[in-house]
């Protein structure tokens, strides 16, 4: 796995990239346009099996066109690494072994709160907030980390 700083200097052209927010039941998925200005929440993948999840990653990956991976590290609100963050490692360790694409975690605290707000701003009733929830957040996941990458 790689850093944000190191996939930042493998990044020639602008392309587009997969965010994920790794639950324990579902993992919220996003996608961003080539000139990674902009993610877009795409869809929630029901957490099965792990082959499953690759095979799914795979497809979505061809179907877009993408060329790296960011996945939502949930670490504890002091920064330090709690059982959620070993998991989502682990997950990304997996991925990145049976993907072919750079892969690097970004710091996620407070994506799902902050999804959740930004989608009740959106004049959105709960039901479908809650239901939408894990690939906005996937969304805001990917959001911060493109807007790193650009400045």
């Amino acid at each position: 796995m790689i850093t944000l700083e190191e996939f930042k200097k493998k990044q020639l052209d602008k392309c587009r990239l997969i965010g994920l927010d790794l639950g324990s039941k579902r993992i919220g998925v996003s996608i961003c346009d080539e000139k990674q200005l902009i993610a877009t929440p795409l869809k929630t993948i029901n957490r099965s099996s792990s082959k499953e999840l690759i095979n799914e990653l795979k497809n979505i990956i061809e179907e877009n066109n993408i060329k790296g991976i960011i996945i939502g590290n949930p670490l504890n609100m002091d920064g330090s690494s709690g059982r959620s963050a070993q998991s989502a490692k682990d997950t990304s360790n997996n991925i990145e072994m049976n993907i072919n694409l750079p892969v690097c975690l970004w710091d996620e605290r407070l994506s799902t709160v902050g999804a959740f707000n930004l989608s009740s701003q959106l004049d959105i009733n709960v039901s479908k907030r809650e239901k939408k929830i894990d690939e906005n957040a996937a969304a805001f996941i990917l959001q911060g980390a493109i807007d790193f990458l650009n400045n």
